[in-house]
């Protein structure tokens, strides 16, 4: 069954041009800010087409070219039910190992306005527990010494000097990643690289640059063979490459936009769906702590468990009374609500998308990268709490989880296929330890994800979680905290 382009565009609007370039063009991004911003394009118009960039590899470019950057994002109902719709807002991606100076070029037309980015943790070349610049990695070393850039970082910091050398005012740069104060976590590793390469550079980005904050929210599974095969069938053509959501979606931005293009800043995302507020960190800190720190906990401990999604492990009574009372002793207890928020209300809408049986969201997939996610998910909601006074015992046993995890070996003795940019030294570290005291503690000194003070803290309540994990297996210590 050949992929059909004119089929695929049946319900096409009229072409837009690009005002977007987005870096790190995955399933999410396709299946969340792409649709938003073809919302606001239909709905007030504007030429906001994204031009996508994909800094890794050519397959997502390879397969959205042949059906013309045209593709179907497939939402799966509670009820099993699925609706599908076409996204067309794409106009070209490109590949940047490929082709960086066709990228930088992009980036630097005065045309593009804003450059948005879903890089993952990692793709900041950040330290996670300090929020810095890591000037010695690799990338970052190469960006360093060549005007074209490797990294997320470097390709912003090239695409704005150029901007600047040409007197074009500076995009906007909107993150889409999963990290508390990501708005400010970006601007800081772009104006750190550009203090390097041109002071004069790093003044400017700083002076006329903006970097709003934003929180994201939508589940997308990765898509599967079937999926696609499942999907061709009804359809009557092949889609290569369309992307799985949940009917949920939510983003709220900073409302700080480059004020050099005035009313052409952005497009509307408000008629969107999008909500634009002054402040978004605690609405950050609501999804990291409570569907990402979950999601985590889940992931880590449900794997080990058994269960192969998030579903699964919700539809186990142990795990789904753990959950509620994550987000009830330990989380809520530890952040200030949004505005007009119920939390308690939103803790019960998280469990009823995380019970979604259409949603095959992997507790193997969420595990990936946890080297990167736990300082934000799981271990500033620890800290708070330990400076409150109040204890944390669930959320201590997700962390056990994930030392146990990243062993590499689960509970019937198989191997993990353990995703992780540390993968191999966490391996070795719990390896070369011998009990549960040990590991623990050679687990805590990973700096990248430990702070000095984290790691003062929890070796006694770290190292009784992580034995009874050994002692009983996950579900049982489950319980027991549930």
């Amino acid at each position: 069954m050949p992929a059909d382009p004119e089929r695929l565009r049946r319900s096409a609007a009229p072409k837009v041009g690009a005002g977007i370039v987005h870096l790190g063009l995955g399933a999410f991004f396709r299946a969340f800010g792409a649709i938003y911003i073809e919302d606001a394009v239909r709905t007030s118009g504007g030429d906001w087409g994204i031009i996508g960039v994909s800094l890794q590899s050519a397959g997502t470019r390879d397969k959205l070219a042949g059906q013309d950057f045209v593709y179907n994002a497939v939402t799966q109902n509670n009820d099993g039910t699925e609706s599908h719709r076409t996204v067309e807002i794409i106009r070209d991606v490109l590949v940047a190992p490929e082709d960086p100076e066709a990228v930088v070029a992009a980036m630097a037309d005065p045309a593009i306005r804003i450059v948005s980015l879903t890089v993952t943790e990692k793709g900041y070349c950040h330290d996670p527990a300090t929020g810095m610049l890591k000037l010695d990695h690799p990338d970052i070393r190469h960006d360093l010494s060549n005007a074209l850039p490797r990294s997320a970082p470097g390709f912003l910091v090239r695409a704005l000097q150029r901007r600047r050398e040409a007197g074009v005012p500076p995009f906007t740069v909107l993150t889409c990643d999963n990290l508390p104060e990501n708005g400010k976590l970006v601007r800081r590793a772009v104006i750190d690289l550009a203090q390097q390469i041109d002071p004069a550079l790093a003044g400017w980005i700083g002076e006329q640059g903006r970097f709003p904050s934003t929180m994201v929210d939508r589940i997308t599974p990765a898509t599967k063979p079937e999926d696609v095969a499942s999907l061709g069938r009804k359809l009557g053509y092949l889609d290569q490459a369309p992307v799985m959501c949940e009917p949920f979606r939510q983003w709220v931005i900073e409302d700080d936009f480059v004020p050099s293009y005035g009313d052409k800043a952005r497009p509307d995302l408000a008629v969107a769906g999008a909500e634009l507020v002054r402040d978004v960190t605690a609405y950050e800190l609501m999804k990291l702590r409570m569907l990402n720190g979950t999601h985590s906990s889940l992931a880590y401990l449900g794997y080990l468990a058994g269960h192969e999604t998030i579903s699964d492990a919700v539809a186990d009574p142990a795990f789904a009374r753990f959950v509620k009372r994550l987000w009830r002793e330990e989380i809520i207890p530890s952040f200030k609500a949004p505005d007009g928020v119920d939390l308690a209300a939103y803790a019960d809408a998280l469990f009823e998308r995380y019970s979604n049986i259409a949603i095959r969201h992997r507790t193997w997939q969420i595990a990936m990268d946890g080297s990167q996610k736990l300082p934000q998910r799981i271990l500033g909601t620890i800290s708070d709490n330990l400076s409150a006074g109040r204890e944390s015992p669930g959320l201590v046993l997700a962390v056990a989880g994930w030392m146990r995890y990243v062993g590499g070996i689960d509970e019937k003795g198989e191997p993990i296929e353990v995703k992780d940019p540390l993968a191999e030294r966490l391996r070795a570290l719990s390896g070369q330890a011998g009990t549960p005291e040990e590991k623990v503690a050679a687990l805590l000194g990973v700096r990248e994800v430990f702070s000095a003070q984290m790691a003062e803290a929890l070796p006694v309540p770290l190292t009784k979680a992580y034995a009874r994990l050994c002692d009983i297996g996950a579900r049982a210590c489950v319980g027991e905290i549930a």
